[in-house]
């Protein structure tokens, strides 16, 4: 991402998401300023906040799309909340600050991915030689090849101890292990290792407003329960993936992990929350009903979005320059009916426009996901060749978009049930069918989705 322009951006956009190109740029231009930020007099560094963004539009065009790619494309955490599952503190419900938690608990997994990726050779090294140990067990006396002593014979210090080294005919049976093993002449054979067991756990009915301390409580009672180790008989492939992960996880250090994701999520964490129109209050209802909860989320989310400290259970992270993006229909309310004070957070305004029939053909034929690559793929695995000539592709379109209009306007996400319905009777009988090649043309559209077309209600419950 350090080296992407703004136009480069929205060209890997463009590469998943038709259209929007209006919020396509704004986002584009808001993690360009990040790189932009870093480049500046540190004294100056502080002072420049993110302009988070708004972004207005119906159902399925495209607004949680937008930001996931980016986060992805960026490397960065990214966690996605509905507004509507927060509650003001004080009721039943979580508290806003927790999505702020769970930013983190991405970002420490993130960075322990990367960390474990980067000492994968030593893990892969150290796992090899542990399942080694497990095929051919050292005799008693004598040390493993890894140069440490057989767990029954009394080992002291550095080396061998008093353990005697491995026999040459040891040695060059082992030696042979290792040739079986890395053609995958073993793969199917069992060997009997302790495995952990996870310790049990203990739910904590927290208070409204104190989860944080409830899951501080949890991690208290998982360390209080010894973690217990049993025997299992595994294939070796499986025994070897279990093998990595532990020993990866000797090699990472989570202290430095926490620090780094601490970093990663204060400087580069996107939050995205969706439906924010549905905790408006609703002009001319006074202050009686659930409007209380409502406009109480958004005085419990304003801090977070101007910037606060928010407890963790790996510390302090300040939201100061994490990216908000929110995104509403706002069908029954509008954005001036938001809080001030949160309107003045989301400075930034984007809407996206409805989808027609020529945005859907296009999600049917340009990304690189699209369903009908999706559906191919899926089918060939039974020997069966899809083929979607155009004319096939415009019915569905011109389909989608009419029961848009006549029912209610989901956009995109209209083609996956259309499309689901036309290859459904295909997908049931494809197992019967290998080596056949069908044609998804107009005709074929046409036949399958004729009993819904005919029925008006039908349509309403089916698509």
């Amino acid at each position: 991402m350090n080296t992407l322009t703004p136009r480069e951006i929205v060209s890997e956009l463009d590469r998943y998401i038709v259209g929007q190109n209006p919020a396509k740029r704004m986002v584009a231009i808001a993690m360009r300023n990040r790189w932009r930020r870093r480049q500046v007099d540190p004294s100056l560094r502080d002072e420049i906040a993110p302009k988070n963004i708004l972004m207005i539009g119906p159902t399925g065009v495209g607004k949680t799309e937008i930001a996931r790619r980016l986060a992805k494309l960026a490397g960065c955490p990214f966690h996605k909340v509905e507004a509507t599952k927060f509650t003001e503190v004080g009721y039943v419900g979580r508290d806003v600050e927790s999505m702020v938690r769970d930013l983190m608990e991405i970002g420490v997994r993130l960075v322990r991915e990367e960390e474990s990726q980067k000492v994968r050779v030593k893990a892969e090294k150290a796992a090899e030689e542990r399942l080694l140990d497990l095929l051919l067990p050292p005799t008693p006396g004598q040390g493993s090849s890894m140069g440490f002593a057989s767990p029954l014979a009394s080992a002291g210090g550095m080396g061998y101890g008093d353990a005697q080294p491995p026999s040459e005919e040891a040695t060059s049976t082992r030696e042979k292990l290792r040739a079986l093993w890395r053609k995958g002449a073993l793969d199917d054979k069992q060997v009997e290792m302790d495995v952990l067991q996870p310790s049990p756990t203990v739910e904590i009915m927290a208070m409204p407003g104190m989860e944080e301390l409830g899951g501080q409580f949890k991690d208290m009672f998982s360390k209080v329960f010894p973690q217990k180790r049993r025997t299992r008989k595994l294939r070796v492939r499986e025994a070897y993936d279990i093998l990595i992960q532990e020993e990866s996880e000797k090699l990472v250090d989570m202290d430095k992990v926490a620090d780094a994701a601490k970093e990663r999520v204060e400087q580069t964490g996107i939050l995205f929350i969706d439906e924010i129109d549905k905790i408006c209050g609703r002009g001319g209802q006074g202050g009686s009903g659930p409007d209380v909860s409502r406009e109480g989320v958004q005085r419990d989310l304003l801090p977070v979005v101007e910037g606060c400290v928010v407890n963790t259970k790996y510390g302090m992270v300040r939201t100061d320059h994490i990216l908000f993006i929110a995104a509403g229909a706002f069908h029954l309310s509008k954005p001036s009916d938001l809080a001030p004070e949160l309107q003045g957070r989301f400075p930034l305004r984007v809407e996206l426009s409805a989808l027609g029939r020529d945005e859907f053909l296009r999600i049917l034929t340009e990304p690189q996901n699209s369903l009908t690559v999706q559906y191919t793929a899926l089918l060939a695995t039974e020997g069966v060749r899809l083929e979607f000539p155009l004319e096939g592709l415009e019915e569905v379109a011109d389909f989608a978009e009419k029961v848009n209009a006549d029912t209610e306007n989901i956009g995109a996400r209209r083609l996956y049930t259309i499309m689901e319905k036309i290859v459904q009777d295909l997908s049931f009988d494809a197992p019967d069918r290998g080596g056949e090649t069908v044609v998804i043309d107009r005709e074929y559209v046409r036949e399958k989705l004729k009993d819904v077309a005919e029925d008006r209600d039908l349509t309403r419950y089916i698509l």
